[in-house]
């Protein structure tokens, strides 16, 4: 790591650091505690993990809730003693953050006169602990969780006043200082990390005053550790409108504590949006500033052209304190690829001010094991998950394609990911949520081609099955998603031919191809078994083949229906296969064969297919038919695992990019009976289900004979959310494609007249 004790950057290569989302917020008398939900508290192997990724220093919790939560007379060592100890080992520098988020143990609170001086005591136990400890950061971002403890009443001690917001800031900005007291008294040579949310505001002529305080109120920690706070700063009348007493910001020019590293936290929704005319934007963005009805949106979702990013944000706080700096926290919740853009986004900044003369020292990833629920500000247990580096919904964390490219930035070595030539969300056409606004001149993109897709050169993404309802899905999310992809019809690729699969892939280059094509009609495969075993085995082993000679990733996808159904719980990867019909024989044999010529492929196992751009899926046709008032048939005896077709492709494209390989089952979690969940789906949709009829599966005379039961489970990772989660979007986006198709009608028919 870094020392501080020298400005010249340039001599020293830029540090890639880590970051571990640790925050036990409180919310009225409920903890929220990222440890214990993404594993790390009870999982002692992860420090190997993170020292495997290259990093030079990780920002680590020794928290004061955790470790002393009823005083320091009574804390418990016994889980920082091992994991600071195996950080030691390891060859990586713990920064040691005391306080993430929180507002201490529940006998305390960011509004405490004692506050301060309790956390001091604390730290100075942590120090006495472990004196060789030498970067701390007592308390994260306390701006930020002052706003949102104390101005908006999100986190405990839920504040909405201006005078809540800058005691509770006072508050651990005193701690920070008394906290480093206590910790230089053991260790004279310990180095404050100050980490904050570095963004900034934009806005409408109209609400420029507003944001004019937004940006001056951003820096206010920082500036009241570096003693920059009196009658000549800019929010003095506002800090003491509050009523407190000025000495208690002058307190800080007697006790100035200035930052050894300026920790730099910037995120997708830093930079933000302020709007007068509110009725143009969704009504969650809504609401009023300074008396001033507005809409306040991450700037990225409003503006025609992007910023440009974080470097201008960094030369600022480098021209205001001239202190070295960190980006602390570089993290986006998006698709894998987008998390690999917005991280070689930052990097690239990072080298490019350092060129410029700042002193900028490190970029830390974060969160390596992702996070929970902070699209809720972590006020609400939901489950919704964002992966980092690690994905923790497997029974070991998995490494993602993140991993690897950090691996790559510590050595030095050129990204060799091909979905990176692309362009994130932020910068693509489609992002906004508005119509766009007309951006201000101060701002510039951040390249000449800022609105542009992936380059006509970037390896693609080749995808079989043209004609079906898979591989059209995989077209357009990929096309979502700024994926360069080609769709090939069997006239484009026969993967029963191996010279047609040679010249496609000689072709076209790709890095990945997803395999959708296959026979699918299951009794006919009763009488056409040499066609089903052709088109769904042997095709299938000579695409593998293929890629495995090319250097290609390969994803397929098998079928619930390789299992016979005499189990009594759900199918997991492992489970005997055992096929009943000349369909399920034809996968299972695809899976020996393709893993038999491409062990690196990925084979996923899914069923019972829904989505909004298929008419014919059961549960379209199920509502349909009901909404019409019709008579709808159902097995009332054979279960399934329901698949919401978006929510598989974008669970198959994160996998491929992460370069995952052997079965994988992808299901939506949820085991029910096909009349069920036509039961489950009209409920949801509020349609009347009184002419659903339940049969027996025995009445539809199938030709092949079906497994009664085939839930699907996964002992690798579950990586879909539930069924219920997935029924309530195909709802929502059912009915904006209704939507959208009775405006092309109307639009017709004023045509016409």
């Amino acid at each position: 790591m870094n020392s501080t004790k020298s400005t010249n950057s340039h001599a020293r290569p830029l540090e890639l650091w880590g970051g571990l989302e640790c925050t036990v917020n409180r919310v009225r008398d409920d903890y929220f505690h990222q440890l214990d939900r993404n594993g790390h508290a009870s999982r002692a192997d992860d420090i190997a993990r993170f020292a495997s990724l290259g990093i030079r220093a990780i920002r680590y919790p020794v928290l004061w809730e955790r470790t002393a939560p009823d005083g320091v007379h009574a804390a418990d060592w016994s889980w920082p003693d091992e994991r600071l100890n195996a950080l030691r080992a390891h060859g990586v520098t713990p920064i040691a953050g005391l306080i993430h988020h929180g507002s201490g143990p529940r006998h305390t609170s960011l509004v405490d006169p004692a506050f301060a001086e309790q956390l001091a005591e604390y730290a100075g136990a942590v120090a006495a602990r472990y004196p060789w400890i030498e970067y701390y950061t007592p308390v994260n971002e306390p701006c930020t969780t002052a706003r949102f403890a104390g101005l908006y009443g999100v986190w405990y001690p839920h504040g909405r006043d201006d005078r809540t917001f800058v005691q509770a800031l006072l508050n651990q900005c005193r701690a920070v200082v008394l906290a480093m007291r206590a910790i230089r008294a053991v260790n004279p040579d310990a180095k404050l990390v100050q980490t904050d949310d570095l963004g900034k505001t934009y806005s409408t002529p109209e609400m420029a005053t507003v944001a004019e305080f937004y940006n001056e109120r951003r820096w206010l920690a920082w500036d009241l550790l570096c003693g920059m706070v009196g009658p000549e700063h800019a929010l003095w009348s506002y800090l003491t409108k509050t009523g407190i007493p000025a000495e208690e910001f002058l307190w800080f020019r007697d006790n100035p504590c200035p930052p050894d590293i300026i920790g730099v936290n910037y995120y997708v929704t830093s930079e933000r949006w302020l709007d007068h005319r509110p009725d143009r934007y969704p009504a969650h963005h809504r609401g009023v500033a300074d008396g001033i009805p507005c809409a306040d949106i991450e700037a990225s979702r409003a503006l025609a052209t992007p910023t440009a990013g974080i470097a201008p944000l960094l030369h600022e706080i480098w021209d205001r304190y001239h202190i070295p700096l960190a980006v602390t926290e570089a993290h986006i919740d998006a698709n894998r690829e987008d998390q690999l853009r917005w991280l070689l986004e930052i990097w690239e900044a990072g080298k490019e001010v350092r060129a410029n003369g700042v002193d900028l020292r490190a970029v830390t990833v974060w969160s390596l094991l992702g996070s929970f629920d902070w699209n809720s500000l972590v006020t609400c247990n939901n489950g919704y998950y964002e992966p980092g580096p690690f994905d923790v919904r497997t029974p070991e964390p998995r490494p993602t394609a993140v991993a690897r490219m950090m691996r790559e930035l510590s050595a030095g070595a050129p990204l060799s990911h091909p979905v990176l030539r692309g362009q994130g969300w932020w910068r693509r056409p489609g992002r906004w949520l508005c119509t766009p606004v007309a951006t201000p001149d101060a701002l510039t993109s951040i390249t000449a081609d800022g609105h542009t897709l992936v380059g006509k050169d970037a390896a693609p993404i080749l995808i079989t099955g043209a004609t079906g309802t898979l591989g059209r899905a995989f077209a357009r999310i990929c096309r979502k998603r700024n994926l360069a992809y080609r769709l090939l019809s069997r006239q484009d690729m026969d993967i029963t031919d191996p010279a047609s699969v040679d010249r496609a892939l000689d072709k076209y280059r790709p890095w990945a191809v997803v395999n959708t094509a296959g026979y699918v009609r299951v009794d006919d495969a009763e009488r056409d078994a040499e066609r089903c075993f052709r088109e769904n085995a042997i095709g299938p082993a000579i695409l593998a083949a293929a890629c495995a000679r090319h250097g290609v990733h390969l994803t397929t996808f098998s079928s619930d229906l390789v299992f016979d159904g005499a189990l009594d719980r759900p199918y997991v990867e492992s489970d005997a296969v055992a096929p009943l019909n000349v369909y399920g024989r034809s996968k299972a044999e695809a899976e020996l064969r393709v893993q038999d010529k491409h062990p690196g492929a990925l084979v996923v196992r899914t069923s019972a297919f829904f989505g909004p751009w298929d008419k014919y899926n059961f549960v379209t046709l199920a509502l349909q038919t009901l909404e019409r008032g019709e008579p709808f048939r159902a097995a009332r005896d054979m279960a399934v695992s329901p698949t919401y077709v978006p929510d598989l492709v974008h669970a198959c494209l994160d996998l491929a990019i992460d370069g995952e390989s052997g079965v994988w089952h992808l299901a939506n979690v949820g085991t029910l009976t096909w009349v069920e969940l036509a039961e489950q789906a009209a409920a949801r949709a509020g349609v009347d289900a009184s002419r659903l009829e339940a049969v027996a599966a025995e009445s539809y005379g199938f030709a092949a004979p079906r497994p009664r039961y085939t839930g699907l489970h996964s002992e690798r990772g579950i990586l879909l959310p539930s069924l219920d989660h997935a029924l309530g979007r195909y709802l929502e986006l059912r009915n904006e494609i209704d939507q959208e198709m009775e405006e092309v009608i109307l639009m017709a028919e004023s045509r016409q007249a």
